[in-house]
Formats: structure tokens, sequence, C-alpha cells
């Protein structure tokens, strides 16, 4: 595990010409950090939980064949994996400062079958989405969108890996799509993880998805012009991919077999505290629906027996 200061002067060393774009370049969950692949290097001796990836440029068609995993969906040849707990928080660092501040932030699991995800190819998975900020205020062409709070967020994102997600073997996938220009950019990167502690929520049939297949060309969140005279005054977008993991109404997915611990490296870690309740009034919205925050004019009651806790300023969740 390297310290932050020695991550970030990697990626500040890496391909000065490529720094108007990027992609993760590390991880931490529970204290543990993971430095993530170096796309510009020798794939020669890397060693890492995150998948291989070769360029800090953009995939800008929403069916290219490597928009799984910003490569071609194989896991290195010294792929490591993360034990991360069920309810713990996990970090994604993207390189410094990243550039583009308007579009939406999202995560992805994908179970894979069998004992471990080496050897899997990412193409082949269905993906869940869990976490997602779109326009978090103002409007369209000059709003606070999910990418801006990224960058305050010294260019991080944080995802808390729901406590109801089946144990196993995953991908994990942090995406951030940047809409200054059309088409679209993705900047997407995975890493295994194994989940332990988890519950026995599978993912209903509606909320997976394919990639690709889980973008289309046409989609209304990857068509927005900012520059419109419209989008001076349009404050509604509409995030790419299914709905969240828990707010799905069709029948839920045969969760894959894991009769087996994995054989690939793997580092400790521990469970993470769970944000602190902000209400507990009881309503009708489901776990993991939305309940509060910033600009949030919704129902804020959740049924029982979950409680509307607040992630962030823009996101309360029930829990």
């Amino acid at each position: 595990m390297l310290s932050l200061v020695s991550l970030f002067a990697i990626a500040s060393i890496a391909v000065p010409t490529a720094l108007a774009h990027g992609g993760v370049l590390s991880y931490v969950n529970a204290g543990n950090w993971y430095q993530g692949w170096a796309p510009y290097n020798s794939p020669t001796g890397q060693t890492t939980i995150q998948r291989p990836w070769s360029t800090y440029n953009p995939i800008t068609v929403a069916t290219d064949p490597t928009i799984a995993c910003n490569d071609d969906g194989t896991s290195g040849a010294l792929q490591l994996t993360a034990t991360v707990a069920a309810g713990s928080a996990i970090t994604a660092y993207w390189n410094q400062v990243w550039p583009h501040a308007y579009g939406p932030m999202l995560t992805y699991l994908a179970q894979c079958p069998g004992s471990t995800c080496t050897g899997v190819n990412a193409n082949t998975l269905k993906w869940f989405k869990i976490d997602e900020a779109g326009l978090l205020s103002g409007s369209i062409g000059d709003g606070y969108w999910g990418s801006g709070k990224m960058i305050d967020q010294n260019s991080s994102w944080t995802t808390t890996i729901p406590s109801s997600v089946p144990s196993g073997n995953y991908l994990i996938r942090f995406e951030t799509i940047a809409l200054h220009s059309l088409p679209a950019q993705f900047y997407p990167e995975c890493a295994q993880i194994q989940i332990t502690g988890g519950g026995s929520q599978a993912p209903t049939s509606d909320e997976l998805v394919s990639f690709p297949g889980a973008y289309s060309a046409s989609d209304p969140g990857l068509t927005v012009d900012l520059y419109a005279n419209n989008a001076k005054t349009e404050t509604t977008y509409i995030i790419p991919g299914p709905p969240l993991y828990g707010s799905g109404t069709g029948a839920p997915a045969p969760a894959p077999p894991t009769t087996a611990a994995p054989t690939s490296t793997s580092l400790p870690s521990s469970t993470v505290a769970p944000p602190s309740t902000t209400s507990t009034a009881a309503g009708t919205i489901a776990q993991y629906g939305q309940c509060g925050g910033s600009g949030y004019t919704g129902p804020t009651g959740c049924a029982a027996p979950f409680t509307c806790q607040k992630l962030n300023d823009y996101y309360s969740q029930c829990l």
C-alpha cells in the first residue's frame, strides 16, 4: 500500500501530454490503499486490483466493445483482489485536477461466477448500478454536477457497498461521463473485489445490464447540449443506465455460485460505520430510495424498518 502523496506523485509524472483526460488511478477502502494500473507503462510485472487499461483518452461510442472497463474485458497476468466488507465505503481517485465538471458519476457492480473474477471477461457479466449523481443543482447549462462534486472532493468519488448485496466476487466499475462535448465522453475503470458479510438481496432483472448494451447513442442523458438555449433553464437530467439497485420492479436475478474462497491475493478491510440518520419518519419509500438532499422535493418517509440517512449534502437514502 502507498501513501496518498506517493500515489499522486506517480500520477503526476505518468504522461504529461494526456493530462487533459485520464481515469481512476487508485482506490481506498477501510484505510487500505490500492494503487491502480499504470496505463502507459509496460504491463510486465504490474500487479493491482484494477483491471488493465491502456489510454487516458475517452471512449466516445456508447456501444464501444471496451466500455465495460476501458479495456478488452480481460484480467491482468498478476491480477489481485481486495476484500471489501458489505456496508463499507470504497473511494476511487482520478488524476488531479480532473478537468471535466459537467456530467454524471456512476458506480456499478457485477458478480462473477465461481470463486474468483480473475479470468472472467467483463463483457460477459451482468452489471447493476449502486450509486449515481447527475445534475445536483442549477440548470443543465451552468449547474452543479456529480462530476463537479467529484472534483471538489479531491478528484475522488466514494460509494458505499450496499449491506444487502450478496457476498461473493465482483468487479466494481467507477465511471464519470463528460458532457462538455458531443458525443459524450465515457471514462470507466474496473477493479476486482471480494464482498464479505453481505446480505441476500440479488438485483432484479430490470436492474441488470450488459456492457456494451447498457447505453445507446440516443439516450437523453448522453445527448444533452450544454450550450443550447434551453439548457440555461432546463433542470431535469436523466442519468443513463438502469435504475438503481434496490429500486427495480423486476423478478430477482439468481446469484452466481460462490462455492469457494478466491485464490487471488487480497488485503484486509473492516466495516465503516454507516452514515448518520437524518429521519425516522415512517413512509413508503423502499430501501435505497432517495428520501432527501439539497433540491429534493419528494417524499421523505421510509418504509419500515428503514430510515432516511444522509449520504452527502445532496442525497439521503433509505437504509
